[in-house]
């Protein structure tokens, strides 16, 4: 695996696309620019991996546009040191962006073979988040509460178990709907109380599991 200046120079193109997209926060951006996404795909694949689409990763899973990623980042508002809880590791390219944040990151996947794959793969880059294999859609009672949680998977509700699982102040995001398309939720507990923001619509793969889809 090789980072060269050509690789570099595409990352700042796409960081320069998602400035026109709208995306604002220099730190996620920063980010963006500092993850190989080209290291997450396959070589039939390579030439793609900076353009601002999803792709398959196997398993019937995607690595999410960068624009998708960079959103809801950008929505979690990420801090150094916050306890983060991801659902849907997937090719660990959302969980990559979110330790170069500073994040103490929990992050879930549903599907063995990609948990296993990503938990090999990932380290080898220096990311080493805790890997756990599960169902995300419960959360992860054991380590909460958490200060930030996304979830990288459509859900046809909102799992009360994640809501359950904030720490106060904290912000889930989440995208919900049906299998084809979900609106972008922000969830924020604040003294207790629950808020919640909607945002565009995007489309996931499916969040599998009790509070997901079976």
């Amino acid at each position: 695996m090789e980072d060269n200046y050509k690789s570099r120079g595409l990352r700042n193109k796409l960081v320069q696309k998602l400035r026109t997209k709208g995306i604002r926060d220099e730190v996620v951006l920063g980010a963006i620019g500092k993850v190989p996404r080209h290291y997450f795909f396959d070589n039939a694949l390579l030439g793609h991996a900076y353009e601002d689409k999803a792709f398959p990763i196997g398993e019937g899973q995607t690595i999410s546009q960068p624009y998708t990623v960079a959103f809801q980042t950008e929505k979690l508002e990420v801090k150094k040191k916050d306890k983060v809880l991801e659902i849907g590791t997937g090719s660990g390219y959302q969980a990559s962006i979110l330790l170069e944040l500073g994040a103490i990151l929990y992050t879930i996947e549903f599907n063995k073979k990609l948990y296993e794959k990503t938990k090999m793969f990932l380290p080898q880059l220096g990311y080493k988040p805790f890997f756990i294999y599960g169902d995300g859609s419960k959360g992860l009672l054991s380590k909460a509460p958490f200060d930030k949680i996304i979830v990288t998977a459509g859900a046809p509700v909102v799992p009360t178990a994640l809501i359950d699982q904030l720490a106060e102040n904290g912000i889930l995001i989440i995208p919900v709907g049906d299998r084809e398309t979900q609106k972008m939720l922000r969830i924020k507990k604040v003294k207790g109380k629950i808020t919640k923001e909607e945002f565009d619509n995007f489309a996931f793969v499916p969040l599998l599991g009790e509070q997901g889809w079976n």
